[in-house]
């Protein structure tokens, strides 16, 4: 009797034990871990549309991850030409393909601007599935804008924190640059050699050795204003 009293009296602690311990965390939802997690920044962009005044109708749009977004002097650097910007931190090309619509397809854009891969790279896509995504984002502007748009791809950039995937970052540069050799829509922006000096990343960057100072989009301006200032842009808005 003792014994089966005493096997009981276990059996309830064991149960009481479990009881007492922690939920496990709940897996991560869609939400936190798919598109959806730039929830917040696309939906500040339609309501800094609805709060702003009206803008140059069918502007050229700046879209992609970080370093598009950080560029915050961009409508000023680029000047005459009337450019928003539409980057959103973090984002790979799948999420901004995602977002196409809301960042791109709303504006009418005369011309896209874009910038991404990095942070795809970073996340162990290879240089192979970039390129695939790209053909993606082109695939939709085909689709939902006139024929002809012009995208410029601005080139994944060199950066301190990530100076050991730039063999990878270079495999991109150099297959986006053979696509636009066989699509008049598409014009490559090369920004890695004004980057580098002596073969290494120049001292423009923050602390995170990834974002840029002034001084890195200053050498952006240079590279990208004389090449959209006399590229094709579309001349119709709806």
């Amino acid at each position: 009797m003792l014994t089966g009293l005493l096997a009981a009296v276990m059996a309830a602690g064991l149960i009481s034990t479990a009881a007492a311990q922690p939920a496990a965390a709940p897996a991560p939802t869609p939400a936190s871990t798919g598109p959806q997690r730039f929830a917040a920044q696309i939906e500040a962009f339609g309501a800094a549309d609805a709060a702003g005044t009206p803008m140059t109708p069918c502007p050229v749009v700046l879209v992609g991850s970080s370093s598009a977004r950080f560029w915050r002097t961009v409508s000023w650097d680029l000047a005459p030409v009337p450019v928003i910007n539409r980057g959103f931190g973090g984002s790979q090309i799948p999420d901004v393909n995602f977002y196409f619509d809301q960042t791109v397809g709303r504006y009418h854009p005369r011309a896209i601007l874009f910038y991404a891969g990095d942070n795809d790279i970073n996340a162990g896509r290879t240089a192979a599935q970039v390129v695939a995504d790209f053909e993606q984002f082109l695939a939709l502007k085909d689709a939902r804008l006139p024929r002809g748009t012009p995208v410029y791809f601005i080139a994944v950039k060199p950066s301190i924190l990530r100076w050991s995937q730039m063999a990878t970052q270079t495999e991109v540069n150099d297959a986006i640059k053979a696509l636009a050799a066989r699509r008049g829509d598409l014009i490559y922006i090369d920004v890695v050699a004004p980057m580098l000096l002596n073969g290494a990343p120049r001292e423009i960057f923050v602390a995170d050795g990834l974002h840029m100072t002034p001084a890195g989009y200053e050498i952006w301006t240079a590279a990208v204003k004389p090449v959209v200032s006399a590229g094709p842009m579309r001349t119709t808005c709806p």
